[in-house]
């Protein structure tokens, strides 16, 4: 699983509905020894310990890899990690990896990959566990309004979910620093300024400053960004009634979106996060079944 533009839509309706079939109780587990490994160059919480929490939910053995401490730092690829590994007898790794599109060094290995995150590209597993929520909460995607605000260039949270959504039937919008905006991303959306998109979308998914990704640190004061880019409470009493906040996070208190919000009645960020575990709950069964395994 590389991106999620790759899956057909029968595809990604059927992964959809799995994942929300894991929310609902459904348990499997794999009828065979099956290894994994996570590999994460970058730090993380949320989807490095989801994928760990769905893989033993799953009954996976999971390969302990601590990159800090691999050959990578002698010297080794990561192409000879990988099938090091898969020599080793790991069935499947999930990576995530600063390099975007990492993953075309990989091509030729029999081994499983799941793309945890590379670069600026894509973040499949975010896109479901999004996908998953606004399903949740509104049935469907088709017909709704969303708007996707923040740092846009530098997110692969923004390329996965608004290539998925638009694809679904949502209308698609983005807001934030000009600067910060890539017009390649025009072909998934429209951009719109912030105080005019607020009263007309459904979801309202605020991203972070990806600070890493960027040449030279990002001289904004927290309360300057907030006034001019984030979610305040005045913007927040402008939305829909019916309107839900969302934030793949890591989040920002008080740069991307007032403290007070971020645990608000409108609030969806944190049954994101338990989402997360099902969305790659069914992410990680559908490629092993791919590759044979059985769960049961």
């Amino acid at each position: 699983m590389i991106k999620l533009s790759r899956l057909s839509e029968e595809s990604l309706q059927i992964l959809l509905s799995e994942a929300l079939d894991f929310a609902n109780g459904k348990t499997v587990k794999a009828k065979s020894d099956v290894f994994v490994a996570n590999l994460f160059f970058e730090d993380s919480t949320r989807t490095k310990v989801s994928f760990e929490v769905a893989e033993k939910k799953l009954g996976l053995h999971v390969v302990n890899f601590d990159e800090k401490k691999s050959s990578i730092n002698k010297g080794e690829t990561l192409l000879d990690t990988v099938k090091t590994l898969d020599a080793i007898g790991v069935d499947l790794v999930v990576i995530r990896h600063q390099k975007t599109r990492y993953y075309d060094e990989l091509k030729e290995t029999p081994i499983g990959i799941v793309n945890a995150g590379d670069g600026v590209g894509h973040h499949p597993s975010q896109g479901l566990l999004d996908l998953m929520t606004m399903v949740q909460e509104f049935g469907d995607v088709k017909g709704l309004k969303i708007g996707i605000v923040g740092d846009i260039k530098h997110s692969r949270v923004a390329n996965s979910n608004a290539h998925t959504l638009r694809r679904l039937g949502a209308k698609v919008f983005f807001s934030g620093p000009r600067e910060w905006f890539d017009e390649g991303s025009l072909m998934n959306g429209t951009y719109m300024d912030l105080d005019a998109l607020i009263p007309e979308v459904d979801v309202l998914m605020m991203l972070r400053i990806q600070h890493e990704r960027h040449d030279e640190r990002v001289n904004l004061k927290p309360e300057d960004y907030l006034k001019k880019y984030g979610l305040t409470k005045d913007r927040e009493a402008r939305m829909k009634p019916n309107a839900i906040i969302m934030h793949p996070a890591p989040i920002n208190r008080g740069v991307e979106v007032d403290n007070d919000l971020v645990e608000c009645k409108r609030s969806r960020i944190f049954k994101q996060m338990k989402n997360g575990v099902f969305a790659r709950m069914a992410i990680l069964k559908s490629v092993l079944e791919k590759k044979g395994f059985e769960f049961e």
